[in-house]
Parts: structure tokens; C-alpha cells; sequence
């Protein structure tokens, strides 16, 4: 068996993480495990190896806005299959996350010998989805924002995810190490591709891309 190079997981639950690397660090022993817990560490972790084999995205990994992230990586990491590993099992949400692009789709109910079987599976080439899934089409009433957020740059989304968590433009400008004017630039642009006119019409926006948690709805 061929073991992948680079595997980077992105999930902020120590407990569920260090429980899958324990079996899988068996099975491909000669595989590197690259971790993620944010937003901000994946873009980092990707950035700095993009050759790697595959991506394991947990959709609430903290940072990120329910689909956004795996439209994100797939616009701007094509080369990286994205499984996406969900507490989220609903055939909607299944549904969605492969009409975005992921190779795989993982519940965090599976059994750990089965999610080395779905991994193996992508990394033949192949989906892998539970064999729960009907796939009956999903509505496309979001794929005009997934392809608006596609279009974004890769400073652009960064910036976006920061106005959506609240932050300013001098903070914004401080952690990136630039000078406010390129954020308003930034965000001029990012508003032109969106097609929204300020930032809390931006966020409103790509809160479409929101996973709906059970007993409200986010929307």
C-alpha cells in the first residue's frame, strides 16, 4: 500500500483529533499529520504545504462560516482533496458539501476503521460518502454566493472572516501588518464581488453558507 506524504486535519476537538490520529498514525505509519484548530492555522498549515495529499475539514472548525472554508480551499487548493469530517449527518448537509467540491464526506459517528477505509477510498481517486446518503439533488439557492465567495482572494476571504467575527479595520490592518487603506481597499473589492454594499451586508451574505444546527435555524 502507498501511504500519502501529507494528511492536514483541521478540527478544533483535541479528544476526537488525538482519537483518529491514535489508529490511523498506525495504518500509515510513514504519513505526516499536520493539525489545525482554526481558521487561521489551516490557511497557514495550507500555505506551507500545499503539496499535501488530502485535507480532513471539520466544517466548524472555529473561524470559519459553515461552507465558506471548503469553498475557500478548493478554489485556491484544487490540487488537495477536502473529506469533509462532520457532526452535521443530514442529507442536506452531505448533499451541499459535495456540490462544493468535497471528495468525501465523513460523520463523526463512523467508526474509526471505516474512516481509514473513506480515506483510502479518496486517495484512490474515488468519493466516499455513508451509506446513508441519497443523493436526490439539493436546492441551488446558494451556489450564486459560493461562487462570489470563490472569487475572492485568498487576503480577501481573510479579511472577510474577520468581519464577520466583528473586527475593525485598524485591528484588521494591525494583525495583517498593513496600513489601513488596504484594508478599505480590501474591502471595497470584496464588496464589489459579493455585490453588497458595506461590511454587515457582507456578512449577512455569506451567512447563507451557514450550517443549520437542529431545533433553530441560522438563517
Amino acid at each position: 500500500m502507498i501511504q500519502p506524504q501529507k494528511i492536514i486535519i483541521a478540527d478544533d476537538h483535541p479528544l476526537f483529533r488525538q482519537a483518529l490520529l491514535g489508529t490511523l498514525r498506525n495504518k500509515l505509519s510513514q504519513t505526516i499529520w499536520l493539525e489545525a484548530e482554526t481558521i487561521a492555522e489551516l490557511e497557514q498549515q495550507l500555505q506551507n504545504n500545499n503539496e499535501s495529499d488530502l485535507l480532513l475539514l471539520d466544517l466548524n472548525i472555529p473561524g470559519a462560516h459553515g461552507f465558506s472554508t471548503l469553498i475557500h480551499v478548493r478554489n485556491h487548493f484544487p490540487q488537495i482533496p477536502v473529506v469533509v469530517v462532520s457532526a452535521h449527518e443530514d442529507q442536506n448537509t452531505i448533499g451541499k458539501a459535495m456540490g462544493y467540491g468535497a471528495a468525501g464526506f465523513i460523520p463523526k459517528s463512523t467508526p474509526v476503521n471505516d474512516i481509514f477505509t473513506a480515506i483510502m477510498t479518496v486517495l484512490s481517486g474515488d468519493i466516499w460518502l455513508p451509506a446513508s446518503f441519497q443523493a436526490n439533488s439539493g436546492s441551488n439557492e446558494t451556489t450564486d454566493i459560493a461562487e462570489r465567495v470563490a472569487s475572492l482572494t485568498q487576503q480577501q476571504y481573510r479579511i472577510l472572516m474577520m468581519f464577520a467575527q466583528g473586527l475593525l479595520n485598524k485591528q484588521i490592518a494591525y494583525d495583517l501588518n498593513v496600513s489601513e487603506a488596504t484594508i478599505k481597499a480590501h474591502a471595497t473589492a470584496i464588496f464589489r464581488k459579493l455585490d453588497v454594499r458595506n461590511r454587515t451586508q457582507a456578512v449577512i451574505a455569506i451567512s447563507q453558507l451557514n450550517l443549520v444546527e437542529k431545533g433553530f435555524d441560522q438563517s
